[in-house]
C-alpha cells in the first residue's frame, strides 16, 4: 500500500530529529513507501469549497543538519490526500481550533490523524475531565473565591492555565506561600479562560510518566522525573526520561480510557499519570516515542501506521 500523506506541522528545518515524535512518523512513512508532502498550519486555505494547502513534497532522512529535503511550493488539494497527520504544537487557540474546522471538511475521505471533530472537543485538560474517578482533586473555574476555598481544603496545589503547554505557565503553591494572589492577577490579565487548580502530588518527584496509546491500546511509556528544583517534569525544562514499565494501576486507567479514545478516532494519543492519578489526555501533538523506542526497542511509528493504513484499509473497501 502506497499512501499519499501531508504533514500538517511547525517548521521541519529547526526540529530536533532524536526527540521529535512526528519526524519519526514521516520515516516509517518514507520506509513504507508513502509520499510525503509538508505544510505549515498558516498555509492551509478553504477556497471555493475546496481545503487546499500551500505545500511541498518532503523527504526525510537521519542526518543531523540536512533530516529534510522540501520541494518546490505547489497548492495541494487536501480530498486527493490518503492521510493528514495534524501534528504542529500547540498552543491550542483559535488559530488550532481554526484549523479542526477547515480539516473536518475532508475527513473522514481522507484520514485526519486525529479526528479533527474530536480534537476540538478533546483539550487535554478537559478531556480527562470525563473520567472523574481517574483524575486527582481538581478545579476549573475563574471564581477567585472557590480557588481559594480549594487551597484552604488542599493545602500543596497547582495552578496552571486551562489551555497551556509543555509545563508552561505551571507554578507549585506551597501552603506557606503568600503568593497566589498576585498569581492569579498575573493569569487574569494573560488569560480569558478559567483557571485549572489540583492538589500538588508529591508522587512527581518520582516521575511524570508519559504513556502512548495507539487505536486506544497501550503502546509504550516512558518515565520523566523533573530536575533538582522543578515540579514540572517536561523534558524541554530539564525533566530526565527513565526506562519503565506499567503499574497496575497505570493498566487499569488506560483500559479505562481506552475504548473511548478509539471511538472518537483518537487513533495516536500520550496520557500523563503522575502517582495513581490521570492528569492530562494529550491529543494535539503528543510526543515521547522516540525516547520509549530507545528504552525498550520498540518501533511505535511502525504501530501508528499500521493502525491507519488498517483504517484507509477498511474506508476503500467500504466504499468500493
Amino acid at each position: 500500500m502506497s499512501l499519499a500523506v501531508a504533514i500538517q506541522m511547525d517548521p521541519i528545518e529547526s526540529i530536533d530529529i532524536n526527540a521529535d515524535s512526528t519526524f519519526a512518523l514521516a520515516l516509517e512513512a518514507q520506509k513504507r513507501g508513502h509520499g510525503l508532502f509538508h505544510y505549515l498550519p498558516q498555509s492551509l486555505s478553504f477556497r471555493n469549497g475546496r481545503v487546499m494547502a500551500r505545500a511541498r513534497a518532503l523527504s526525510v532522512r537521519r542526518e543531523k543538519g540536512n533530516h529534510a529535503t522540501l520541494g518546490a511550493p505547489e497548492m495541494l488539494d487536501l480530498a486527493t490526500m490518503d492521510v493528514v497527520l495534524m501534528r504542529q504544537d500547540p498552543p491550542f487557540d483559535m488559530a488550532y481550533i481554526t484549523a479542526t474546522h477547515l480539516l473536518e471538511h475532508v475527513h473522514p475521505q481522507t484520514l485526519v490523524v486525529n479526528d479533527p471533530v474530536q480534537v476540538r472537543n478533546a483539550p487535554e485538560k478537559l478531556l480527562v475531565t470525563h473520567f472523574p474517578t481517574l483524575m486527582p482533586p481538581t478545579l476549573i473555574t475563574s471564581d477567585r473565591q472557590e480557588i481559594l476555598d480549594f487551597r484552604a481544603e488542599h493545602k500543596d496545589i497547582i495552578v496552571k492555565p486551562l489551555f497551556g503547554n509543555g509545563g508552561a505557565g505551571v507554578f507549585h503553591i506551597k501552603p506557606e506561600d503568600d503568593n497566589l494572589n498576585s498569581l492569579l492577577e498575573l493569569f487574569t490579565q494573560l488569560y480569558r479562560e478559567p483557571i485549572i487548580v489540583q492538589r500538588y502530588l508529591p508522587e512527581v518527584r518520582q516521575g511524570d510518566k508519559r504513556i502512548i496509546l495507539v487505536d486506544g491500546k497501550v503502546a509504550g511509556a516512558v518515565n520523566r522525573v523533573p530536575a533538582q528544583g522543578e515540579s514540572r517534569s517536561n523534558m524541554h525544562v530539564g525533566g530526565r526520561p527513565e526506562k519503565t514499565a506499567l503499574t497496575p494501576r497505570e493498566e487499569e486507567i488506560c483500559e479505562a480510557i481506552g475504548p473511548t479514545l478509539s471511538e472518537r478516532g483518537l487513533l495516536f494519543v500520550g496520557i500523563d499519570v503522575i502517582g495513581d492519578y490521570l492528569t492530562e489526555i494529550n491529543v494535539t501533538s503528543p510526543t515521547g516515542i522516540q525516547e520509549i523506542d530507545r528504552f525498550n526497542g520498540s518501533n511505535i511509528a511502525g504501530l501508528v501506521w499500521d493502525a491507519i493504513e488498517e483504517k484507509v484499509t477498511a474506508r476503500h473497501a467500504a466504499s468500493a
